[in-house]
């Protein structure tokens, strides 16, 4: 019996990619969907002679974004209850709220305390999120009446018209310059604003600014706000987006193709591999979207795997991917906060959420008997408020495994063959025929992947060394017999020799195929080749502590 839990890999797995929340839909024994966590930048807004409201945009996935409101006691009494109210420009709208009860009119919003947070002692803070759709920023923010961001609310002094959108011009790598139509007030304008992604950068007294000190070739989002001689702010303008020229050839990973690799859960146990490890090894900045593996489907739902490794495994600061400690009562730990972290240091991963597996598959069946009741408890699971979501879709072809010590006599053979080859223990157990079958069902080659395994199959009491031997039974793993990381075979069994576009290795009685860099180089080619959309693995921790089939995959890709 293995000690590693032995949810392992299906043979197809569906990922269905649309923007928007799209309907999800189940492959043969997993099934995709993604799990977002991108970490934005502090925005002050506006507060009370005795508070401040300060928003924050956790994160923006595209299609949606992850929004927060703090309320900070800066008086000397502490604050009974808070309420805070903002607009939302047109096509930009909140959803679903935590910690806060939140209900809006028309394009107007407006959040109150639950019973057990609205007792904010002096000096204090204290926090509430939400789900949001579209680019906007908050503007018109009250706390509990009076301007949010501290400045007087003037009795007959009313505040500043928000100034027209800015514009852009000189754009370089490093600035770009923004001009903007004055605001209005009865009383006079005293000073601008200036908004980068939804966070003061400056205070201007004129009507353009240039920003320096930028990144090449990256996304910012600009909006201005009026102060006048009072010091009370104007709502916000509209936002213009722009990008900075250059970056360096800045090219994504695998060049435009997808580079998908598994994070198994369970990994953090006796592997003792943890999202930390995808950066440590430099494959965090090879790859393009990761499958984490796994969610249970139960009774026909989908459900948390592992909710300890999941989301309450705290983390030290040397284990974390940012260096920073969870704490004891906060909301989101394990990989699931980790995951959040990387994507901040890493934005162009797609991080996203694979249900089923191998032995967790069961829960299918009943599945299918309600489709409607399944779809909706995988939307509601994904959708939970500690972690949100987005839609992708291309299939993932699981190119491996096609033979393995299951067969306990042999023949031996690649469990991942590219291609037919003479002797092959069964027609049609190649990827080059599995893509072509998809091809002729009218699947675009370019929604394709192609699957590569970091592990091999092995047999042993095999004394042939060529492929079609006949063995005993499965070779001895560390965590599952006929099964071993490729980081434990390029040492323990290297390589003698290659069939059908995979390697294959015979030391003493043993037996085993595996796919080594050059192995990985020439199917990638063959993906190219073929128009195919990029490729993904199995999984992270079977990979050197280098990523050096990460790097392969990387490189062949591009």
């Amino acid at each position: 019996m293995s000690t590693e839990t032995p949810r392992r890999r299906s043979r197809l797995r569906w990922i269905p990619v649309r923007s928007g929340r799209s309907k999800v839909v189940a492959g043969l024994t997993a099934l995709v969907v993604p799990l977002a966590a991108m970490v934005g930048l502090a925005s002050p807004a506006a507060a009370a002679a005795t508070a401040t409201a300060t928003y924050t945009k956790k994160s923006d996935w595209g299609s949606g974004f992850e929004g927060q409101w703090t309320v900070k006691n800066t008086g000397t009494t502490a604050l009974s209850s808070w309420t805070i109210e903002w607009d939302f420009p047109s096509g930009t709208a909140a959803g679903s709220a935590w910690d806060a009860n939140l209900t809006k009119s028309g394009n107007h919003y407006t959040a109150k305390n639950l019973s057990w947070n609205g007792t904010v002692a002096p000096g204090a803070s204290i926090s509430f999120g939400f789900n949001g759709t579209g680019s906007g920023s908050p503007t018109g923010c009250k706390l509990n009446g009076a301007s949010c961001d501290g400045g007087p609310n003037v009795p007959g002094d009313n505040p500043p018209s928000a100034p027209g959108t800015p514009t852009t011009s000189d754009v370089t790598n490093t600035s770009v310059k923004l001009s903007w139509s004055a605001a209005t007030d009865d009383k006079g304008v005293k000073n601008y604003d200036v908004l980068r992604d939804g966070a003061k950068v400056a205070t201007v007294t004129g009507t353009t600014y240039t920003n320096t000190g930028l990144t090449a070739g990256t996304d910012y989002s600009y909006a201005v706000q009026a102060r006048d001689t009072a010091d009370q702010t104007g709502p916000a303008s509209g936002s213009v987006s722009v990008r900075t020229t250059g970056g360096g050839g800045g090219e994504q990973p695998g060049g435009d193709k997808v580079n998908l690799g598994y994070f198994t859960n369970w990994g953090v146990y006796g592997r003792n591999y943890h999202v930390k490890n995808l950066v440590t090894s430099g494959s965090a900045a090879k790859i393009t979207h990761i499958n984490y593996a796994f969610g249970n489907v139960q009774n026909g739902k989908c459900t948390i795997g592992d909710s300890y490794a999941d989301y309450e495994k705290a983390y030290t600061a040397d284990q974390s991917v940012d260096g920073v400690a969870d704490t004891w009562d906060q909301p989101l730990r394990g990989n699931f906060n980790q995951l959040r972290k990387l994507k901040a240091k890493y934005p162009h991963i797609k991080i996203l959420w694979s249900f089923g597996g191998w032995t967790w598959s069961g829960g299918f069946g009943q599945a299918v008997q309600n489709p409607a009741a399944f779809a909706q408890s995988c939307y509601d699971l994904v959708e939970d408020p500690r972690w949100a979501s987005q839609s992708f879709d291309w299939y993932n072809v699981m190119t491996y495994d096609f033979f393995g010590a299951w067969a306990a006599k042999g023949p031996t053979a690649p469990h991942s063959p590219l291609t037919p080859y003479a002797g092959i223990p069964q027609a049609g157990f190649s990827t080059s025929e599995a893509i072509a079958k998809l091809k002729a069902k009218g699947v675009p080659a370019k929604k394709l992947l192609l699957g590569i395994g970091f592990y091999g199959r092995g047999w042993t009491g095999v004394t042939q060394s060529a492929p079609g031997g006949t063995a005993t039974g499965a070779a001895p793993g560390t965590y599952e017999a006929g099964n071993e990381d490729y980081k434990v075979l390029k040492n323990t069994c290297p390589s003698t020799g290659t069939i059908a576009g995979t390697a294959y290795a015979h030391c003493g009685s043993n037996w085993w195929s595996y796919d080594t860099p050059a192995t990985i180089g020439t199917k990638m080619t063959w993906a190219k080749n073929q128009g195919l959309g990029g490729a993904f693995f199995w999984e992270f921790s079977g990979d050197t502590a280098n990523g050096e089939l990460v790097t392969a995959m990387d490189s062949g890709l591009k």
